[in-house]
């Protein structure tokens, strides 16, 4: 009798063929739960345990492991990662011209301490000089109005300059109107492709992060696969099984996406990203396991302390159970 687990995700390609089938963990059967809202995923999980097992913020996992107030455990597996260097918009009227023009500045964050947003903080501290304590933030939805969620959020263990945004007007609109100076985090707003005045604070932003990439080997980890802990606990082999699954899934879709007699994906120049896969990260863009990802894992805990999330470092080694792969 094989286990019945659930499992929550975005249907990527790594995690397609899990999905359709086509790869089916050992001794496990998966209730592939595909829900393109990641915050909803987290909402529910962190909220309510509604699911075994589930793609999860990767800040909030180390958060809540540091602060003993998590009920999951993890596995070096990680859904979705996204170089973020791009997701800095700004207003040109606001004279910002550089990162260190961001200090005295009112910023939009959808949430504070959102993956995205952890990350793209971080390198600006510590790759481009900027002072986050300087910087006043309004926190709500990029594209629309209201909050972003409904998250469970720790609180942060230093004092912040933090507003919510309660102008009935999305944080888009909000710089758009030069009534905050940039956004960042997880999208950028609507108004770059219709406001002449809303730009990338980095036009370069794939040179940007593939020197970040090139020199510190940090490819920003958005979420990890965690596992609810008493499902865990209770049927331990879930860990491997899963690994071994996730694997086999993210080979399938890579192999498929080489194959480029006919796109698979509707890029027109995909030929161009699969040289650059090879040239930059030598085939394989999505590495799982712990070794490959430590450089992106450990800028995660220093960016995660720094910015008052948690007290003290974490040893990465310790955020992730055995999975034998």
């Amino acid at each position: 009798m094989k286990l019945p687990l659930s499992f929550a995700c975005g249907l990527y390609d790594r995690m397609l063929p899990l999905y359709t089938g086509e790869v089916r963990p050992a001794g496990i059967d998966l209730n592939f739960i595909a829900i393109d809202d990641a915050r909803a995923v987290f909402d529910r999980m962190a909220g309510g345990l509604e699911f075994d097992a589930c793609e999860f913020s990767s800040s909030e996992f180390v958060q809540r492991f540091a602060n003993k107030a998590c009920p999951f455990v993890a596995i070096p597996v990680f859904a979705s990662r996204v170089f973020r260097m791009g997701y800095i918009a700004v207003n040109r009227r606001s004279g910002i011209r550089a990162p260190k023009d961001l200090e005295g500045r009112r910023v939009g964050v959808p949430l504070y301490t959102m993956t995205a947003a952890i990350f793209i903080k971080g390198l600006l501290q510590h790759e481009f000089g900027v002072d986050l304590g300087k910087i006043r933030w309004l926190q709500g939805a990029m594209n629309e109005a209201g909050a972003h969620g409904s998250p469970t959020v720790l609180p942060l263990l230093k004092k912040v300059s933090i507003e919510n945004n309660e102008s009935g007007r999305s944080l888009g609109e909000l710089l758009a109107a030069g009534e905050i100076d940039a956004t960042l985090g997880a999208q950028l707003p609507d108004e770059i492709r219709t406001n002449p005045d809303v730009v990338r604070l980095f036009p370069n932003y794939v040179e940007v992060d593939t020197d970040i990439y090139r020199r510190k080997k940090i490819y920003p980890i958005m979420h990890l696969v965690a596992i609810r802990k008493d499902v865990y606990e209770k049927h331990p082999f879930v860990a491997t099984s899963l690994y071994d699954a996730f694997v086999e899934s993210k080979r399938i879709a890579l192999k498929r996406m080489f194959n480029l007699g006919a796109l698979r994906y509707m890029t027109p120049f995909l030929m161009r990203e699969v040289d650059d896969i090879f040239r930059v990260f030598g085939g394989d863009p999505w590495p799982y396991g712990l070794e490959p990802n430590r450089p992106t894992l450990e800028a995660l805990v220093t960016y995660l302390q720094d910015q008052g999330l948690i007290a003290a470092p974490v040893k990465v080694d310790d955020l992730f159970v055995r999975t034998f792969g």
